[in-house]
C-alpha cells in the first residue's frame, strides 16, 4: 500500500511540475512573448533578433528555435531559462523552421531559394538547399521518414 502510495505521488509530482507553454513571436518588437496556457496569462517576454516570424519546438521541450527574418538569423532558447543561448546566422531572411523528429536537426526555409540545415548539436550551418522560389514553411514528417 505504501509503495501505492508513493507511485502516485510520484505520477502527480510529474503531471504538476508539467507547465504547457506556448511561445508567440511578435515581429513588430523583435521579442518572444511566454504564454502558460493552463492559466492563459503571459509569464514572459524574451529578446531575439529582428522580426521575429515563426518558431518551432523541440521535441523534448528543451529549445525554440525562432526565424528572425530581418536580422537573418535563428535565436535558439533555452525553455528552463526562457533566455536566449545561441545565435545561428543565415545568408538570407528565413521565413520557416521545422525541428526533426529526433531534435537533431533543425531546417529553415529563407527568401530566395534556401532550406538551411542546422545541427542543432553545434548550432551551426550545415548544407544549404536550393528549393523553390521564396519558401516561407517547412514541415517534417513526425515520423522521421
Amino acid at each position: 500500500m505504501k509503495k501505492n502510495i508513493l507511485l502516485i505521488a510520484f505520477i502527480l509530482s510529474g503531471i504538476v511540475a508539467k507547465t504547457q507553454t506556448a511561445y508567440i513571436t511578435n515581429s513588430s518588437d523583435g521579442t518572444v512573448s511566454v504564454i502558460n496556457v493552463a492559466t492563459n496569462t503571459v509569464t514572459g517576454t524574451i529578446t531575439v533578433g529582428s522580426d521575429p516570424v515563426c518558431e518551432s519546438v523541440s521535441p523534448d521541450g528543451s529549445k525554440v528555435y525562432v526565424a528572425n527574418g530581418s536580422s537573418l538569423s535563428i535565436s535558439v532558447i533555452n525553455t528552463a531559462t526562457n533566455t536566449v543561448t545561441a545565435t545561428i546566422p543565415v545568408s538570407t531572411n528565413p521565413e520557416g523552421v521545422s525541428v526533426s523528429p529526433d531534435g537533431s536537426t533543425v531546417y529553415v526555409a529563407a527568401g530566395g531559394s534556401s532550406l538551411f540545415v542546422i545541427n542543432t548539436s553545434t548550432n551551426t550551418v550545415t548544407t544549404t538547399i536550393t528549393v523553390g522560389t521564396n519558401p516561407f514553411g517547412v514541415a517534417i514528417n513526425p515520423a522521421g521518414s
